[in-house]
């Protein structure tokens, strides 16, 4: 059953799927790549640090494993359901993943998630390529809302999001498990400013 709408849609379905994902650009000679079969390695290294496993309870266990995700990166891509990304070093050296999910075409909305390897922490990696993907979804795409989520107990994660303006808006209790249990999480979301509204922190 074709669903009828009132309002056009904030993005045109096949605007993204049809041509290849881009590489963007982030400050500090940070480039974020679509992931390559070069990158299994690095990629499920991540999983088998601490932290990231930590707020991760979905973990890839081998690098067949990491493959299949990265096939179904390239079709959730093809198929506008979301986009991932490497942050790299110049292209080359891999330093944390960032993803764009759950695109809804209609209203506008996504959201994002990221980590870091521990060799990179502390050097504004995560905040440089949040700003880079999210200054390319809003300003160039087109989507109107980005959301963010992470546990209350993340305070990294938190210093990410507030660096890269996006705003706390509150509190989600009880909203995601993890190793130890169930998690109060933290929203928040960065709006496109539109054309004459004021704009806000």
């Amino acid at each position: 059953m074709t669903r009828s709408v009132s309002t056009p849609p904030a993005i045109a379905s096949g605007s993204l799927g049809g041509s290849p994902q881009p590489t963007l650009t982030a400050a500090a000679g940070l480039l974020l790549r679509p992931w390559g079969d070069a990158d299994v390695p690095a990629f499920l290294s991540g999983y088998g640090d601490d932290e990231i496993r930590r707020w991760h309870t979905r973990r890839p266990d081998n690098e067949s494993q990491v493959r299949e995700w990265f096939d179904v990166y390239r079709q959730d891509w093809r198929d506008e359901k979301g986009g991932h990304w490497a942050i790299t070093r110049d292209g080359a050296e891999v330093l944390g993943r960032i993803a764009l999910r759950g695109w809804d075409f209609d209203d506008g909305v996504a959201d994002a998630a990221y980590w870091v390897l521990p060799a990179a922490r502390g050097a504004g990696v995560a905040a440089h390529a949040l700003s880079a993907l999210t200054a390319w979804a809003l300003d160039e795409i087109g989507f109107h809302r980005l959301e963010l989520e992470h546990s209350t107990r993340n305070p990294a994660s938190c210093r990410v999001a507030t660096k890269s303006r996006y705003v706390l808006e509150g509190i989600k209790r009880s909203a995601a498990v993890h190793d130890d249990g169930r998690h109060d999480m933290h929203l928040h979301a960065r709006i496109r400013v539109e054309a004459g509204a004021p704009v806000r922190p």
